[in-house]
């Protein structure tokens, strides 16, 4: 079995072309990943996992940029 994923933070990411979040921006093990949100991912699985343990917290998205800036 493989050891718990050391997720040193998670956050929504959205860009300006998506309505909502399209994945998670996280730090696992000092490596900055982009977990797309796919119940089929097994790196999605143990953020969620985490997240209804109270072992995360995601952070909200930041407000993608907008057109011209």
């Amino acid at each position: 079995m493989q050891d718990k994923m050391n997720i040193l933070s998670a956050q929504y990411f959205q860009t300006m072309l998506d309505d909502s979040p399209s994945s998670i921006k996280t730090t696992i093990d000092d490596r900055d990943l982009f977990i797309p949100l796919d119940p089929a991912n097994t790196d999605y699985q143990e953020i969620m996992r985490q997240v209804e343990a109270g072992e995360l917290t995601i952070e909200p998205a930041d407000e993608p940029p907008t057109e011209g800036a």
